[in-house]
């Protein structure tokens, strides 16, 4: 993880984002919420708009919808926040109280150590299983030259 204080959180989000649901919940399972925790902004499900361009340069087009959680919560003096893909509230509600701890200097070791490095691991697993899977269907072309 990058030292940048600004960088690691847009790191450890993205993380939280991505991860799988259940797992992240194995994971945040042995750190209590604090006593002072409030909700700021209570699990919500929407849609957000995606957007393209064609060959990454072109015009703007309206690509489709995605389904999107957010979240925000306040734990003593830092404040969570999370966006997931789909509508799974404990998800978000996880992922902004995780964000929260994780800016606390105390807790952050334990957290990246505990949470944030298996949650890693098990991304880069999955993402080796698509890829891997991906390439098994893999079909190579080539021309045969006829005879001149």
């Amino acid at each position: 993880m990058d030292t940048s204080p600004h960088l690691a959180r847009a790191q450890w989000m993205s993380l939280l984002a991505q991860s799988d649901p259940a797992e992240l919940a194995a994971a945040m399972d042995g750190f209590a919420p604090p006593a002072d925790l409030t909700w700021l902004r209570p699990a919500q499900t929407g849609l957000y708009m995606l957007r393209g361009r064609v060959g990454g340069t072109g015009p703007q087009f309206n690509f489709g919808e995605m389904t999107v959680t957010r979240c925000s919560v306040q734990a003593g003096d830092h404040i969570g926040h999370a966006w997931v893909r789909g509508s799974n509230a404990r998800h978000a509600e996880l992922a902004a109280l995780a964000d929260a701890l994780l800016q606390d200097g105390e807790q952050n070791p334990s957290l990246c150590r505990d949470v944030i490095e298996p949650l890693r691991r098990a991304l880069h697993r999955r993402r080796d299983e698509a890829s891997r899977k991906a390439a098994a269907s893999k079909v190579e072309f080539f021309t045969v030259v006829r005879g001149e």
